[in-house]
């Protein structure tokens, strides 16, 4: 009986021993990489279309090595407003970056742009004791009082708005587009044909700099952006079978491996969470592009080619891989994700976003709270459309907004099952009254909370202001 015994407990001690080497890590303050893409379409990367023109060997691997998101939504079809929403997560209607004073985003030399009181992911982070980086695309105001260094980031690298708003656009008011270091213009204009190489190297650097943790870093590329012909470095250009567009997005690709590399070669691979989207789908083109495949329409409306992002989420150890999310989740959910595993409190003010944490870490749970609260599309000031569910309703309007220049038209009610459906090839309102009823009464909610045209929502909170605006010029 007591070699028995003997024997059952070396056993026992031996299972335990095994189960300790590999469990995964503790919760304990994990890195955050969180890479935001300009313009890049769900159809622009294999791993979310095999029929991408351009090869995005690395993107493959990290969906291979994580978990893809299908139906992670953008707050907005155009820049600004998806990244207000991004970094506050709340609708871009509540915190007034919905649209800018004078178009649909925000230009250069602008009296608006992020009121500094709102609390951002690198506000929620930095509290807890994190080393907050921004390398790329800011969009949220060019002023001081609206740059990333005034809105909880430690450094700043990169450009305050889109590639294609250039001096010759506008040369009596705006200036040469700046490439900036924290509050300082480095030059102008920047060379954007080595600015994700140059992106590339700055993240590097961040990453080994602050390699004892914990950090997050941001890094909304400017590729393949806005211009009619993206950039891309010499080692890159002329290499894809799709134009500039593919170029660039090739060293996009390229851009991503080095960084996951890095984290390997650093020790920091499975305590790091990545995430790797975009602000919005591609943008119609003559010729055609990118890609929003298979989603029906264009970016810049409301549209699933311009809202419905392509994710990926990689955390080794943590987030199961080669697995796929249909879980409806929205960029306004990585705030309180982030919040979660950091250990941090939430802003006081309300957001509108939900913690993804059950989702990322058991895949096969599709439950999320917008299956009953609703996902709400806006163009601009105006609710369009709402998402509960598979279900997909489109508001039926009497002049909706088309476009983001204000051309409007009627448009009817349509109903569309958007998991099962996705090309909204079946449009079936009529066999579903219901799902129309308590779609719109969801709507109706949006309406009275965050406004619609020219109704304010109860809900609503100011964007930044500034009384006076100045180029900033190349400082020496």
């Amino acid at each position: 009986m007591n070699s028995w015994l003997r024997c059952f407990l070396m056993a026992g001690l031996a299972f335990l021993a095994v189960t300790a080497r590999a469990a995964p890590p503790p919760l304990d303050r994990p890195n955050f990489i969180l890479v935001y893409c300009d313009n890049l379409g769900n159809g622009d990367v294999q791993c979310f279309h095999p029929e991408a023109r351009q090869r995005t060997p690395r993107l493959n691997l990290m969906a291979r090595e994580g978990l893809r998101l299908t139906s992670l939504y953008s707050a907005s079809g155009v820049c600004t407003p998806s990244r207000a929403s991004l970094m506050t997560g709340c609708y871009p209607r509540r915190v007034n970056l919905q649209r800018s004073d004078t178009g649909a985003v925000l230009q250069p030399v602008a009296t608006k742009g992020l009121n500094p009181d709102e609390v951002t992911i690198a506000d929620v982070l930095r509290q807890r004791g994190y080393a907050t980086g921004i390398i790329g695309k800011w969009h949220l105001g060019d002023q001081p009082d609206f740059l990333p260094t005034r809105q909880g980031f430690d450094t700043f690298f990169g450009i305050p708005y889109s590639d294609d708003m250039t001096r010759d656009k506008k040369p009596d008011v705006w200036p040469e587009l700046p490439l900036m270091r924290n509050e300082k213009v480095l030059e102008a204009p920047v060379d954007l044909d080595l600015i994700t190489k140059r992106y590339t190297a700055e993240a590097v650097q961040f990453l080994e700099k602050h390699r004892e943790g914990p950090f997050f870093l941001y890094l909304p590329q400017a590729m393949p952006g806005s211009t009619k012909d993206p950039y891309a470095s010499p080692a890159f250009k002329g290499k894809s079978a799709n134009g500039h567009w593919g170029d660039s997005i090739e060293e996009l690709d390229w851009s991503m491996g080095e960084i996951l590399d890095t984290l390997k070669r650093l020790g920091l691979d499975e305590n790091t969470l990545v995430v790797w989207t975009s602000d919005n789908g591609a943008p119609l083109r003559n010729p055609p592009q990118g890609s929003n495949a298979p989603y029906k329409g264009y970016g810049y409306n409301t549209s699933e080619g311009a809202m419905r992002m392509p994710g990926i989420v990689r955390w080794p150890g943590r987030v199961p891989p080669g697995t796929t999310s249909t879980a409806l989740c929205t960029m306004m959910d990585w705030l309180p994700t982030f919040a979660h595993l950091a250990g941090a409190g939430l802003p006081a003010k309300v957001i509108d976003g939900h913690d993804l944490v059950p989702v990322l870490l058991d895949p096969g749970r599709t439950a999320t709270p917008y299956d009953d609260k609703g996902f709400f599309y806006y163009q601009g000031d105006q609710l369009q459309a709402v998402r509960s569910g598979v279900w997909k309703l489109y508001l039926p309007l009497p002049n909706k907004l088309v476009n983001i220049g204000g051309k409007s038209s009627p448009a009817p009610a349509q109903l569309f099952d958007v998991v099962h459906d996705v090309g909204e090839n079946e449009e079936v309102s009529a066999a579903h009254s219901d799902i129309v009823t308590r779609l719109t009464s969801l709507a109706a909610e949006a309406r009275s909370e965050l406004g619609d045209l020219d109704l304010p929502g109860t809900g609503q909170r100011p964007a930044g202001r500034t009384s006076t605006a100045t180029a900033r010029r190349l400082q020496e």
